[in-house]
């Protein structure tokens, strides 16, 4: 898939490009973000730089992953508000992540873009399901899914990978009729006994 850019409200969704490498470098030294995603230690300006300009492209290229900058709307260059991005993995089934930057953080930028990536899987890329996954604990993440509109299912045992360690993981769900929008088939609910 050939990148796309999204706004909504107050975003602007690009992906990110070789001059972002200095902002996403600068971000990710938080330790709020280091402490739930699992990223190179250290991560310097290299990773930074290798992100942007190799493996973000590539996995466009690829179409698994579509990962955006998260800026405000009508600023192409404004700051890095967040990081939102969707990956593929499984046929139908996308999965969300997202962090946000700690200076922008309470502003609800991180729940407004993962709503405006949920419509556009759903609308552009066929996604039926829409997951969100994070660490048991990490309460600020499933506050932002939670208000996206994601439903929690429970938690999967040993289903988060850590460089050191499996971690029990929060699982959570997006549907195209929570959004209002139509579904490529029909969801056949279990009848509840």
């Amino acid at each position: 898939m050939e990148p796309v850019t999204l706004t909504s409200e107050r975003l602007l969704l690009r992906p990110f490009g070789p001059g972002d490498a200095e902002e996403v470098r600068a971000a990710v030294q938080d330790p709020q973000i280091t402490r739930w995603i699992p990223l190179p230690d250290p991560y310097g300006i290299a990773e930074a730089q290798d992100f942007v300009g190799r493996y973000a492209p590539q996995a466009w290229r690829d179409d698994t992953e579509y990962t955006f900058s998260v800026r405000p709307r009508g600023r192409h260059d404004g700051p890095l508000l967040a990081s939102a991005g969707l990956h593929h993995p499984r046929a139908g089934t996308w999965e969300v992540g997202f962090y946000t930057v700690r200076e922008h953080r309470g502003n609800g930028y991180a729940t407004e873009a993962t709503r405006t990536l949920a419509h556009w899987a759903f609308t552009a890329l066929g996604c039926v399901r829409l997951e969100w996954r994070a660490e048991v604990g990490n309460t600020a993440s499933r506050l932002v899914a939670e208000k996206a509109g994601f439903t929690p299912e429970g938690t999967l045992r040993a289903a988060f990978a850590r460089p050191d360690s499996h971690r029990d993981c929060w699982l959570a769900s997006l549907l195209p009729s929570d959004l209002g929008l139509p579904s490529r088939t029909p969801y056949l609910p279990a009848r509840q006994p």
